[in-house]
């Protein structure tokens, strides 16, 4: 790896998923755009499906290990065998944002199979996949670094460290474990077992935050100071211009995520209702916003007849999927934002959104929230999976407007000293050199031995 601070050659491969607007690809294009403007030669490789954002896009316009080519590996296996052309034209980006937007594309219960293979990397049967993406990458870019975007990819690492020997291979954790956590037995152990042994091969390995760090420090048994930290950060541009927050009456609470049971939709809609209950009716309205893929249409459908059938509909906004600046719209247009996921986020992008344009947030009290509040003071904690104790957070917002624009000030300066896209990507940097002198220390006794 080149350590004379010159520009560095960077391919960050990020995984697609499926057509869907979700918060990695919001990271990993976001990274990769101020690694850009800070003058390296970044490159966006997506991986399975194009990527969706909803910042500019700027990823490189072909998908390496399509979506439909590695599943037709997976089921058929002489498909390897099949013609180049015809295997490029289900490579095809169209095609793939086309047919993976299924409700099964990323359903880990129905992936288990294709997950073992992956991280099985050479001895798995997407073998032509990674043999033709090391061949690109040492033929066409050569780069300094490979930055996987998760440990799912840690398959990879074996043959492109054979393709690329002067290369730091670096793998970034975000949510994996969430996936890992769907997985069926036996493929669930057998998938966490092959991961630890491979990860062991990666220069890097990089956390959005503490609170993942330890998560996967634990799930892959590794010393906690075997993970370093990269914070997660947003890009500002747009963010912040709100002036005052709308008038008290009605308290606006808005809900911005994946609209899934996962993301705690369910708890934000009952929040609501409560909050109706003691407020009085048309004291508080709901808006909400998110991605709402096939496979949850049913859960929406059903939480929105809950809303109806308390009398709520007329006070319920539903915006569906928003673009950049209709999100910030949004945002500046509440008093708070709930995000009340059920699982234990490793991210929470909307969060930071939210408190970049002065929104005071009210989270649950688990997984990277409380960290994120304790660096930005922009919010307060609810206990997770409980909508009254959710409740009972709002309304203490909402009878206090002093409080509301205090966490407000505070969430705005903490994003903007802690959490914006030029913090990640200096960080991220740093543990590029610090994992590349690491790697230059351990060849160094070799090196010398060879020549003797």
């Amino acid at each position: 790896m080149n350590g004379s601070g010159q520009p560095l050659r960077i391919a960050y491969l990020a995984a697609g998923a499926g057509g869907m607007l979700c918060g990695s690809c919001i990271h990993d294009n976001a990274l990769v755009r101020e690694l850009q403007r800070r003058g390296h030669d970044a490159l966006l490789l997506p991986i399975y499906t194009p990527l969706r954002t909803d910042e500019e896009n700027v990823s490189y316009g072909r998908v390496f290990y399509g979506a439909v080519n590695i599943y037709l590996e997976q089921k058929l296996p002489l498909w390897s065998r099949a013609p180049a052309a015809v295997r490029r034209v289900l490579d095809n980006p169209g095609l793939l944002s086309r047919v993976t937007r299924s409700a099964s594309a990323t359903d880990a219960h129905q992936l288990g199979e294709l997950a073992l293979s992956m991280v099985r990397g050479e001895e798995g049967r997407q073998l032509a996949e990674l043999q033709s993406l090391a061949r690109w990458l040492a033929g066409e870019f050569r780069p300094d670094v490979v930055h996987l975007t998760n440990s799912m990819l840690v398959g990879m690492v074996h043959r492109l460290r054979e393709a690329l020997p002067g290369a730091l291979i670096v793998c970034g954790l975000q949510g994996e474990d969430i996936f890992l956590e769907d997985l069926d037995e036996p493929h669930k152990s057998q998938v966490v077992e092959e991961m630890r042994k491979r990860v062991r091969e990666v220069d890097v390995l990089m956390a959005p935050n503490d609170y993942y760090a330890a998560t996967m420090a634990e799930l892959l048994e590794l010393p906690p100071s075997g993970i370093d930290v990269a914070r997660l950060g947003i890009e500002l541009e747009g963010h912040g211009r709100r002036e005052a927050e709308p008038p008290e009456s009605p308290l606006v609470v808005g809900y911005l995520a994946r609209m899934c049971p996962e993301k705690g939709f369910h708890l934000a809609a009952e929040a609501f209702r409560t909050l109706s209950d003691r407020m009085g009716p048309g004291r508080v309205r709901l808006r909400a916003a998110g991605y709402l893929g096939g496979r949850d249409r049913k859960y929406f459908e059903e939480q929105r007849q809950r809303i109806a059938d308390w009398g709520l509909e007329p006070h319920f906004d539903w915006l569906g999927e928003v673009t950049r600046e209709q999100k910030i719209e949004l945002l500046c247009s509440l008093h708070a934002l709930v995000l009340p996921t059920v699982y234990r986020e490793a991210k929470g992008l909307p969060a930071l959104e939210a408190m970049a344009n002065g929104v005071p947030v009210v989270l649950p009290d688990h997984g990277a929230f409380p960290e994120i509040l304790e660096r930005t003071g922009g919010g307060t904690l609810a206990p997770a999976g409980d909508p009254s104790a959710l409740a009972d957070a709002v309304e203490r917002l909402a009878g206090d407007a002093e409080r509301r624009r205090q966490l407000g000030r505070s969430g705005l300066e903490g994003v903007r000293r802690h959490y914006s896209a030029r913090k990640m990507a200096v960080a991220t940097l740093d543990c590029y050199r610090r994992g590349g002198a690491r790697l230059a220390r351990a060849r160094r006794p070799a090196a010398r031995d060879s020549g003797n």
